[in-house]
């Protein structure tokens, strides 16, 4: 697998559960239609996010889950595709987890990743995980990480990466309250996940009145590949290329960056202007290339 082409729906979401469940069978209905391979959909896309749109100490509809999952598996099998899909899920605890539902082209359930850190507003609705994972869809080792989780904490995209992911999806719910001075901050960071892994990192917002992100695509060595508009419903799809997705700058960081890691590397820091042999002769002489060229 070289190309891949992705897609993300940034749909509406709204307290009407059967409004999102309508939004989320339209958006795989119009991915098919353009040949998406994998889709991902925004974080809590079925019942709405219980901070601000749904309610935080609702009972978790299970069975109504159930049939939407089943439902959204049976779509994804008659079209073809894989799926991430923001959701919920029962928990031990008594909260629900923040959870991504992972669905293969043939509407196989994969797994789910629980969303393992929560803001103080997260933490009065819902569960938190305790792992990152990983999945193999469309023939490529995918990783999952859920908003706040990876936006503030590099490590948990890291450990994604660690598990051999080259791409890493990431539903968001980033858009309940206006703080438009953060939509740089977050573009910010969602950008320097790929960069800091060189791997391709596919954020997906939801669409509502106020969104402190815009959904983007960005490619490994950080220069974003497609990107919606802010509060329109929009499929974005883009053709990626899985070969660019080396690893390179997760593996130079590593305590014994494996082969290959420092050619490559050395080409995302400095393009040509440095040659392979003076960047590796300045490595094994112990000192720094970044912190004197750049």
């Amino acid at each position: 697998m070289t190309l891949l082409r992705i897609a993300l729906a940034q749909t509406r979401q709204t307290s009407d559960r059967e409004d999102n469940r309508r939004a989320i069978l339209d958006a795989i209905d119009r991915a098919a239609s353009r040949n998406v391979q994998i889709l991902c959909f925004p974080e809590t896309q079925t019942i709405g996010y219980r901070v601000d749109i749904a309610s935080a100490d609702a009972p978790v509809p299970a069975g109504w889950l159930d049939e939407v999952h089943g439902e959204v598996a049976a779509r994804c099998a008659k079209h073809g595709i894989a799926c991430i899909l923001g959701t919920e899920t029962e928990s031990d605890g008594g909260r629900p987890y923040n959870t991504a539902l992972v669905i293969d082209e043939l509407g196989n359930f994969l797994g789910m990743h629980h969303k393992t850190l929560l803001t103080p507003l997260d933490a009065m609705a819902y569960e938190r995980g305790n792992a990152q994972h990983t999945f193999d869809l469309a023939g490529v080792r995918i990783g999952v990480v859920i908003c706040f989780e990876a936006l503030r904490f590099a490590e948990t995209t890291a450990e994604c990466v660690r598990r051999g992911a080259q791409v890493v999806f990431h539903p968001q719910n980033n858009t309940t309250r206006p703080n438009d001075w953060k939509i740089p901050i977050h573009h910010a960071m969602i950008v320097t996940r790929a960069a800091e892994n060189t791997v391709w990192f596919a954020s997906c917002n939801a669409c509502l009145p106020h969104q402190n992100s815009r959904s983007l695509i960005v490619a490994p060595d950080g220069r974003i590949h497609g990107q919606t508009e802010l509060r329109q419903e929009e499929l974005l799809v883009r053709d990626i290329d899985v070969r660019k997705a080396t690893r390179a700058m997760f593996r130079l960081g590593e305590d014994s960056p494996a082969a290959g890691a420092l050619e490559q590397s050395a080409s995302l820091l400095f393009a040509d202007t440095v040659k392979t042999e003076e960047y590796a002769a300045a490595l094994e002489a112990g000192k720094s290339p970044t912190r004197a060229t750049q």
